[in-house]
């Protein structure tokens, strides 16, 4: 398994580096430190604004994130085989996702910094960008897990399950797990005092696809030889599963392919959840 972990002077970057070897047992880990200088990135801007100690100014910046990275990868376990090392200059968001495509990455692990959706929206932030543009499956530790053992997996379809699925059986934890399965089914949206009998008709009928759903990835599931539940609820998804999410100590969730204004325009339920739940996340994708 191939890691690419994302590494700043934060304490959920630190975070990020311990509960991603902790949980999983990769064979590479590439550790990535971001030297952001903004409009300064470009020696031309530079020059032109008559910044004297620009090149010293830039080769300590860079230097102290080549140490930060020493610091960083002295949190990785012995065990694994190979640790590389990246400090560039550039986007933040950019040097992580070319990373983790040069190395052919299976996970980024992320420690976002907890930023405010509506700021996030306005500004930005490195795990959003790389979220929105990364095709590669995420783990965003939130907050450190001090036993990983309880694991709540949000499924909303045969095709998320699937790919769930998939990508744990080839990338297993570390230790045994319990693995809870949750579906949420949207109640049906009926005029005020107006019943309608095909609703309750469609919504019985929802229901049952969806504990169908769940024992179906269930008995997949217990094939990895971790313990499974299943729960199916009805109501709004994205607030459903990040209340049942702080019961646990991971959520995973898949997420569809669903990039730039598509995803702005129409929202997903894994992006969703990034913002709401403050759990450690498992996003997985293809």
């Amino acid at each position: 398994m191939r890691i690419v972990i994302a590494v700043d002077w934060s304490d959920q970057a630190f975070n990020a580096v311990q509960e991603a070897t902790r949980l999983f047992a990769p064979t590479e880990v590439t550790l990535v430190h971001a030297v952001n200088l903004g409009f300064l990135e470009h020696p031309v801007v530079a020059q032109a604004m008559n910044l004297q100690g620009y090149d010293e100014f830039r080769r300590a910046m860079k230097e102290s994130g080549e140490q930060l990275l020493d610091r960083t990868a002295a949190l990785i376990p012995a065990q694994v085989p190979q640790v590389r090392r990246l400090c560039e200059c550039g986007s933040p968001a950019t040097i992580v996702i070319e990373a983790a495509r040069a190395a052919s990455a299976d996970l980024i692990v992320m420690g976002p910094r907890g930023r405010g959706r509506v700021s996030e929206a306005l500004l930005g932030s490195v795990s959003h960008r790389v979220l929105l543009h990364s095709s590669c499956s995420m783990l965003l530790v939130k907050r450190p897990m001090e036993s990983p053992r309880r694991m709540l997996v949000a499924v909303q379809h045969r095709d998320d399950a699937a790919r769930i699925v998939r990508w744990l059986a080839a990338h297993p934890f570390t230790k045994p797990v319990e693995f809870t399965l949750l579906h949420v089914v949207l109640p049906p949206m009926v005029p005020d005092g107006i019943a309608v009998p095909q609703l309750e008709q469609w919504h019985r009928t929802a229901l049952q696809a969806g504990h169908d759903l769940v024992q179906e990835t269930a008995e997949k599931l217990k094939t990895t030889g971790h313990a499974v539940t299943t729960q199916v609820l009805t109501g709004d998804p994205p607030d459903l599963v990040a209340g049942e999410a702080e019961k646990y100590d991971l959520l995973i969730v898949g997420s569809h392919s669903r990039t730039g204004v598509e995803r702005v325009l129409l929202g997903s339920v894994s992006h969703t959840l990034t913002h709401f739940t403050p759990n450690p996340i498992l996003i997985i994708r293809a």
